[in-house]
């Protein structure tokens, strides 16, 4: 009797890599959107996978920045990210601006992306960003002579970013899609203008991490912000329970009996569903029809009391860790000697295809 042979399927390593803006204590749509993700990223990946998450510094200076507080907010970002679990052991954690491996392929990038496809729609975006980080009503409201270069510049970047580790998989939401198909535009014309025995970058693949879109709880038609001048309308990783009480009964609602999972006609109530349901770890849907006969006073006490527990430990774990200076630069160090050493790889690869050094004898 013949025994058929198991085929064992070995999927090849991945390598993700992800990025946040220095942007100090996040709020809770931060926690339950890309970081949270991280943490389930880094929880499920293989062994043989590569995780790298930065902490991008670069990015931040396309707006105007307070040096000081430019400084506190890369410090608060890192030991975030450590109190919700990223692992600097499991993980490489870094400060992106630590590795000029990033600027240096930016600019190598930037000479052979054609204009065009950055025209397509970074001149909008760039308002956006600028209006968004100015609470502007709308682009229209933003003094184009406030644009500057790196806020055209910036998707370049982003793709040496992802490139310089020759990531294959970057966790994005829908509104970063655009960007993955530049990056992959751009290792796409690098591998074929500057061919080998083999293309030099991969293809990255997109991500697409489930994440809660959690709006503001003054202003439910728009995502919760720390750009919003009312502090009510957001509830920070540091909040107090007391804190965190106050600003769910507050609010908005509507004067509706009954609760309903209704996004468009009851954006504020549908608000605080969605917020019960990530923290609880359970389906909307669910949980709305759970709370279809009582009113909104037993529905925002319960969703004070899963967001306060479901913060405490991170908010522990951040108290503890923002003070701790000498560790906080010594995982920073780290994780830029293990950034470093994977990107320089890459950069002698791509200088010796440019004709800026000479082929490493093995």
């Amino acid at each position: 009797m013949i025994i058929p042979r198991r085929v064992c399927q070995i999927r090849p390593r991945r390598v993700i890599l992800s990025g946040i803006q220095p942007t100090g204590i996040p709020h809770l749509g931060n926690y339950l959107g890309a970081l949270s993700n991280w943490v389930k990223l880094q929880k499920s990946a293989e062994p043989e996978d590569k995780l790298l998450f930065s902490i991008v510094g670069w990015h931040a200076l396309t707006l105007p920045q307070n040096p000081a507080a430019l400084l506190a907010a890369r410090n608060d970002m890192l030991a975030v990210l450590l109190a919700i679990g990223i692992d600097p052991n499991r993980s490489i954690l870094f400060h992106q601006d630590q590795n000029p491996h990033h600027n240096e392929l930016s600019w190598i990038l930037s000479c052979i992306t054609p204009m065009g496809k950055l025209r397509q729609d970074d001149d909008m975006e760039g308002a956006s960003r600028l209006a968004a980080a100015r609470n502007s009503g709308s682009e229209d409201e933003v003094d184009e002579s406030m644009l500057n270069a790196g806020l055209f510049m910036y998707p370049v970047l982003q793709a040496a970013d992802v490139l310089v580790y020759k990531a294959t998989h970057v966790p994005v939401g829908d509104d970063q899609q655009q960007h993955i198909e530049l990056i992959r535009d751009l290792a796409d014309i690098f591998n074929r203008t500057f061919k080998g025995t083999s293309p030099l970058f991969p293809l990255p693949t997109s991500v697409n991490t489930p994440s809660k879109r959690i709006l503001s709880l003054k202003d439910p038609t728009s995502k919760m912000s720390k750009s919003s001048p009312d502090v009510q309308s957001r509830i920070l990783l540091t909040d107090t329970a007391s804190q965190i009480q106050s600003k769910i009964r507050a609010a908005v609602t509507d004067s509706i009996q009954g609760i309903t999972y209704d996004p468009q006609g009851r954006p504020g109530t549908s608000n605080l569903l969605t917020i019960l349901a990530a923290c609880t770890d359970s389906d909307t849907t669910q949980v709305a029809k759970a709370y279809e006969s009582q009113g909104h006073g037993a529905l925002k006490r319960d969703v004070a009391e899963a967001v306060e527990e479901f913060l405490k430990g991170p908010r522990a774990q951040f108290d503890r860790i923002r003070h701790e200076t000498a560790y906080l630069d010594e995982v920073a160090r780290l994780g830029a000697t293990r950034a470093i050493e994977h990107s320089e790889v890459t950069m002698m690869e791509v200088k010796t295809r440019l004709g800026l050094a000479s082929p490493v004898v093995h």
